[in-house]
């Protein structure tokens, strides 16, 4: 069973886009925080799963074979993405149902910079 903490507003990321200026402390931790639940491959993996489903949902049940990895291991994995704010969980009856979270995402994209020419700031490529 899934244990979730308190999860990480979406309003968390709120910062500019780390291209465009510095980050204070507080906005690059949160942005920090995101991308540390995705720098995993197990959790790219789930991520792509649910992104890829017919339904735009998958099954908790589903995971650990499409997954090859354990049942607990699968719930340690989906946790962290909760907890990010990456994924969503709807308990349904004895299964936990997981969706993406594309407002997320797009948060995410944008702190990223995405849309904002190369990246890359002039003085960098001088």
């Amino acid at each position: 069973m899934l244990v979730v903490k308190d999860q990480i507003p979406v309003e968390a990321l709120c910062c500019p886009p780390v291209t465009a200026g510095r980050l204070d402390e507080e906005a690059a931790s949160e942005l920090a925080a995101v991308l540390k639940a995705l720098a995993d491959p197990v959790r790219l993996r789930l991520v792509s799963i649910i992104a890829t489903a017919a339904s735009g949902e998958v099954c908790a049940c589903d995971l650990p074979g499409l997954l090859g990895r354990s049942q607990p291991t699968v719930s340690h994995h989906l946790s962290q993405l909760v907890h990010a704010g990456l994924i969503d969980r709807e308990q349904r009856g004895k299964w936990a149902w997981f969706r993406l979270r594309p407002d997320r995402f797009a948060a995410v994209r944008a702190a990223l910079g995405e849309g904002a020419g190369s990246g890359v700031p002039a003085a960098a490529t001088a």
